[in-house]
This record gives C-alpha cells, sequence and structure tokens, in this order.
C-alpha cells in the first residue's frame, strides 16, 4: 500500500471518535498508573522496561516483515515518532509525576498537548489554528485545574516543568504521526522498539536501577498489564487511528479531557480529594474540548496542512512505499 500524504488519505470520522474514546481510557490509566509508580516497590526503570518490553515481545513475530518498511520512514519523522512518545517521554512524565500528581500528570501532558500542537503546526507548517477561542477555554480550565491541586513548591514547579516538557515531546509525535501518514503497527514499532533497547542498555550499564528480581509478581503483572498492553499496545494504536481519521489538532484537543477522567478516577483509586477549583477547571477544560470541536471539521486543512518547502527535505529520503 503507497504511503499517503496527510492530505490525500481518505477518513472515517466514526472509527476516529471510536478510538478517541478509547485512547481517553487507556490514557487516563496511564497517568494513574505512572503517580503509583511511588507507592510500588518496582522503579521507574522496571516500569519502562515493562512498557515498553511487554509490546516488544508480543509484536517480535512481526517484525521481520516490517522491516523494509520501518526503513523507508524518512528519519526525522522516525525520529520523532519515538521520542516524542518513547523512552524520552516516559521518562521526562515518570519524574514529573513523581514530584506532582496523577491530576498534574494528566492535565499538563494531555491537557496542554493541544497548545503544543498548535505552536508546533504554526512552526512546522506555517499553519493558524482556526480553534483559538476554545484553545483559550481548555489552558484556562487547565491553569485552574493546577492551582487547585495546592500550593506549589520547588519540587512541584521542577515536576511541572518536566511535564511541559513532555507535552512537547508528545505534541510532536502527534504531529509527525499526521504529516506524512504510517500505518498505526509501524508507529507502533517506532515507538517500543529503540525505547525497549534503550531501556535495557540504561539497565545494563546501572544509570537506573531495578528491583525486579525482588518485587511481588502480582506487582510485576499489574503494571505489565496497564503500562505494556494498555499504554504500550492499545493506546499506542488507537491514538495513531483517531489521529489519522479526526486529524493532529483534534486528536490532542480531545485529549484534554483526559484530566477530567483522571481527576475523577483519582478519588476512589488514589484518595487524591480535588478541590472546588479543581472541579472547576475539569468542567472547564470540558467546555473548552467541546467549542474547539465544533469550530473545526475532521480533516480540515488545519489538520492536514503541507509542509513548507523548507521542511520538505526534512521528510523525503528513501523508498516512500509502504505494504499493508
Amino acid at each position: 500500500m503507497e504511503m499517503k500524504s496527510a492530505t490525500t488519505q481518505s477518513t472515517n470520522p466514526v472509527l476516529g471518535w471510536a478510538a478517541m474514546c478509547m485512547a481517553l481510557v487507556t490514557w487516563a490509566s496511564f497517568s494513574l498508573s505512572m503517580r503509583a509508580i511511588g507507592a510500588s516497590a518496582l522503579t521507574t526503570g522496571d516500569v519502562a522496561l515493562l512498557r515498553f518490553g511487554v509490546p516488544a515481545l508480543l509484536l517480535l513475530p512481526l517484525l521481520p516483515r516490517q522491516i523494509v518498511t520501518l526503513r523507508a520512514v524518512p528519519r526525522v519523522q522516525g525520529l520523532m515518532i519515538a521520542v516524542g512518545a518513547g523512552l524520552p517521554f516516559f521518562l521526562l512524565v515518570a519524574a514529573g509525576g513523581h514530584l506532582t500528581s496523577a491530576a498534574h500528570v494528566s492535565a499538563l501532558v494531555a491537557g496542554t498537548a493541544p497548545l503544543a500542537v498548535a505552536i508546533l503546526s504554526r512552526l512546522l507548517m506555517g499553519t493558524r489554528a482556526g480553534y483559538l477561542p476554545g484553545l483559550a477555554i481548555i489552558i484556562g480550565g487547565i491553569v485552574l485545574l493546577v492551582a487547585g491541586l495546592g500550593q506549589l513548591n520547588t519540587g512541584m514547579i521542577a515536576g511541572a516543568g518536566l511535564l511541559l516538557c513532555g507535552s512537547l515531546l508528545w505534541g510532536t509525535y502527534t504531529l509527525a504521526m499526521r504529516l506524512r501518514a504510517i500505518s498505526p503497527l509501524t508507529c507502533l514499532m517506532l515507538v517500543t522498539y529503540p525505547s525497549f533497547v534503550g531501556i535495557v542498555l540504561l539497565m545494563l550499564t546501572g544509570a537506573v536501577e531495578t528491583h525486579l528480581a525482588s518485587v511481588d509478581t502480582r506487582q510485576i503483572a499489574l503494571f505489565g498489564i496497564v503500562q505494556g498492553i494498555g499504554t504500550g499496545l492499545a493506546s499506542t494504536l488507537v491514538y495513531t487511528v483517531a489521529v489519522r481519521h479526526l486529524g493532529a489538532i483534534r486528536g490532542a484537543t480531545m485529549g484534554a479531557l483526559a484530566p477530567a477522567i483522571v481527576t475523577l478516577a483519582a478519588i476512589p483509586l488514589l484518595d487524591e480529594q480535588p478541590s472546588v477549583l479543581t472541579m472547576f477547571g475539569v468542567v472547564t477544560v470540558a467546555l473548552g474540548v467541546a467549542l474547539a470541536n465544533t469550530r473545526q471539521k475532521a480533516g480540515s486543512s488545519s489538520a492536514a496542512a503541507p509542509f513548507p518547502s523548507r521542511w520538505q527535505r526534512m521528510f523525503q529520503g528513501g523508498d516512500t512505499s509502504q505494504k499493508a
């Protein structure tokens, strides 16, 4: 199957919305589990190994047939995907989540992703967002949500900074998927295998510690299911489908609903009690998402505009064909 540009590929909004709903559920579990690392005996490196090792093992039978396809992906695009959703993104979010809360993780990563995509779209493509009122309301809601989480201290400020860097990486990943379409399987492998190799090397060199040998197998199984299968496989696949059919901007904008889900789920699961201000922020974010999506049609030019000529060379090179 020929690798099509984002401007020519067919779209199915119903499939895109269904995939986006599934992505929101997996993102919520990701945010909650990232915060839960501190309450478990597992290290961040252990969870990273499960996050990328489980899908690497499950996808191994398919890898030989995908080698040619993976080599055909332009290097810059492959790097944006591998870094934007892979090990660097994971480590940034894990470090930020350790210093903050589950609500911070979701608010400052998924919540600010629309802004990151809008900024990157403007810088790389010259695209002007046509949904600025909705985006402004979303960002205002995120500010309220974070402000309601409690008094800021040095640790929380540092954690927030790390999470915002993670949001920017996620924006590069989202944009790279949309600007030159690749299959969900190819995207999944680009995220998984470089990250798996990276975390194994970090463990072998002692750069990150591990407690896997002494941890209860039930904890390993739980994080393996949530991170390895839920986030590693399901989330990456369904988000790729959602961005393909809804567009990068709309996909990121819908992701801003994740903080609302996480805030509510953290009440019974992590005993985190949101303030009235935080809950007001959650409602504001939801309203902003609704407004942004009523102002933008799926597959619009703002989500799929071609690269300016100065950037086209970055996404050229190699065989541009892709097998199904």
